[in-house]
């Protein structure tokens, strides 16, 4: 692989990276606040640093997670320990970003989704919500991701 290449590579995994702190960001405020994911959507594209993100990816990330909620909790809540509401507005938010993107983003490997994951929690969660994070989407992905599974 070129230089070229490797950074093309890293621009492109940190930009998605932002997207998805943004999009967390996002959803955080929407599971707070559940108003108009459009004005959220907004606020959050005046803010500092939203042009290094990958637009497309962050607007899936938001827009598909609200817009999927219900099955996406569905999804999930077999593999977490307590009720939904019990979870922290974070772990909630990384749990739904996380399972979204694995059911709609094939071209991302699970398991790069999972340490996404875990990288926003070690951020923005509690000090060991990364564990329980890390163990509900090796679940899920168990579910969403069975024939890559398999292949590896």
């Amino acid at each position: 692989m070129s230089d070229d290449d490797q950074k093309r590579r890293g621009h492109t995994r940190n930009a998605r990276r932002r997207s998805r702190e943004l999009a967390l960001q996002g959803l955080y405020q929407w599971f707070l606040n559940p108003s108009d994911v459009g004005e959220i959507d907004a606020h959050i594209q005046d803010a500092p640093g939203f042009d290094k993100a990958d637009r497309a990816h962050y607007q899936s990330l938001l827009h598909g997670s609200v817009r999927n909620l219900e099955d996406l909790i569905a999804q999930i809540q077999p593999f977490v320990d307590r009720p939904w509401a019990e979870l922290s507005p974070v772990e909630k938010a990384v749990l739904v970003l996380g399972t979204h993107e694995m059911n709609t983003h094939l071209d991302i490997p699970y398991r790069v989704v999972i340490n996404e994951a875990v990288e926003l929690t070690k951020t923005f969660g509690g000090t060991d919500a990364f564990k329980f994070i890390n163990g509900v989407l090796d679940k899920v992905a168990g579910q969403a991701r069975q024939a890559e599974i398999r292949a590896q």
